[in-house]
């Protein structure tokens, strides 16, 4: 019998880190060997670049579409980066997470923000690079960008990493399976936290000499002293 039972809701998990760092890559490769976690799909104004797929990669609107969905009330988060927007939709994510799935936000600083003052509890890890040179070499290498983008992006990404103290934990994404690895290492040490304990099974020493002796008959007759202190 387990002496604790803890919570069986799955946790919200806030992923964050300037652009090019590899957040989906890392998120997506996670999630495709741990069947109890899922990737919430965001919902972005900003154009869909060669190999990716509408409600896979994100759910593409248009920027008049976007500002109507917010005055809807139908993003648990929203922020504008690089003059587009990017949002989290509500639909999905409760429902997950009350089934013990873990739920994974891709979302900019801004959208992180905006949940850590709605879900403190969440957990928020924040990506960087191996190096400012290698990271600047990763938006080269996606070719959807022009330089003066991808300049833009660089400014916006060394403001971005002196935002690492809002978050819970920093990890350097300098290899796919060692960054992995620290994001097991994370999710297992969270789901050991005391406050994610439901109840204690055992509150009293009786109770307690009395399961061990259910399990032991040569206990069953001996009388036992309880030290009340214990």
């Amino acid at each position: 019998m387990s002496l604790i039972k803890t919570k069986t809701k799955g946790s919200l998990i806030v992923i964050s880190g300037p652009s090019g760092v590899g957040k989906d890559t890392i998120v997506n490769e996670y999630t495709k060997t741990h069947k109890d976690s899922w990737v919430s799909v965001s919902m972005t104004s900003r154009p869909i670049r060669d190999g990716e797929e509408d409600g896979k990669n994100y759910y593409y609107v248009s920027k008049k579409e976007f500002e109507e969905k917010i005055e809807e009330g139908f993003f648990l988060e929203y922020a504008k980066y690089v003059n587009n927007y990017y949002g989290t939709p509500k639909k999905y994510i409760n429902e997950k997470l009350d089934k013990g799935i873990d739920v994974f936000l891709v979302i900019e600083i801004q959208g992180a923000m905006q949940i850590k003052e709605l879900i403190p509890e969440a957990i928020f890890i924040f990506l960087f690079p191996p190096s400012l040179d290698e990271l600047k070499k990763r938006l080269k290498n996606r070719g959807t960008d022009s330089e003066e983008k991808i300049n833009q992006r660089f400014l916006t990404a060394y403001k971005e990493m002196n935002e690492v103290t809002k978050y819970n934990y920093v990890v350097v994404n300098d290899e796919i399976n060692n960054t992995i690895k620290k994001i097991e290492a994370i999710l297992i040490s969270e789901k050991c936290r005391c406050d994610r304990i439901e109840e204690v099974v055992l509150n009293t020493p009786e109770d307690y000499i009395h399961e061990i002796m259910l399990g032991d008959k040569e206990m069953l007759n001996k009388e036992i002293k309880i030290d009340e202190d214990m």
